[in-house]
Formats: C-alpha cells, sequence, structure tokens
C-alpha cells in the first residue's frame, strides 16, 4: 500500500522485436518476462503491440506502491537478469519511471 503523500509510480518499458525472434520472444514474455515482473513485485498495467505507424513495437507498463520500492526492484539482480534476457530479443529499449495515472503514459 502506497505510504500517505507518496504516489504510486509506473515503470514505461518499450522496445521493437529483433526480426526472426518473435516466436522465442513471445515464449519468453509469456512464460518468464511477465510472470517475472510480477514476482518481483511490478503490478502490470498495460501492454500494447504497435502495427502500423512511428514508435515502439511495444509499450508495456506496470506499477509499484511507491518509488522506493520501484528502485529497489530496478537495481535487483533479478530484475537485471530478466532484462538481460529480454535484450536478446529486442532492440531500441527505453525504460522511464514516472508518477503513476490512470491514463495512457508515454
Amino acid at each position: 500500500m502506497a505510504r500517505v503523500g507518496e504516489p504510486m509510480v509506473k515503470l514505461l518499458l518499450s522496445w521493437d522485436i529483433k526480426p526472426g525472434k518473435e516466436m522465442d520472444y513471445f515464449d519468453f514474455i509469456v512464460k518468464e518476462f511477465a510472470p517475472g515482473l510480477m514476482k518481483l513485485g511490478i503490478q502490470l498495467t498495460e501492454a500494447w503491440y504497435t502495427i502500423f505507424g512511428d514508435g515502439p513495437q511495444i509499450l508495456t507498463g506496470g506499477v509499484t506502491e511507491d518509488l522506493e520500492t520501484m528502485r529497489d526492484i530496478l537495481q535487483s539482480e533479478e530484475w537485471l537478469e530478466l532484462k538481460s534476457k529480454l535484450l536478446q530479443f529486442v532492440t531500441n529499449f527505453k525504460q522511464k519511471v514516472v508518477p503513476a495515472r490512470s491514463r495512457f503514459q508515454l
């Protein structure tokens, strides 16, 4: 539960899937990445797959109760290992932490 006065924070992630890695990528996302984020304490809130237009192919987000929790997660060995595995399947990876809002965020 968020501390009084401390808003929930959201981790925003974006990337493009490497050509030829799509099947392995989706297998990894379903079996390891999404469950791994949840195990770390990030509650997934959205995932977007861009089919047409400019911008990242994948946008996803998840929240934690406060900034301290998010910082602890993003500095953990478990997150670094999960991110390292993801980078085998993607390019143009970006991440940022922002105050959580109920609407779509970039």
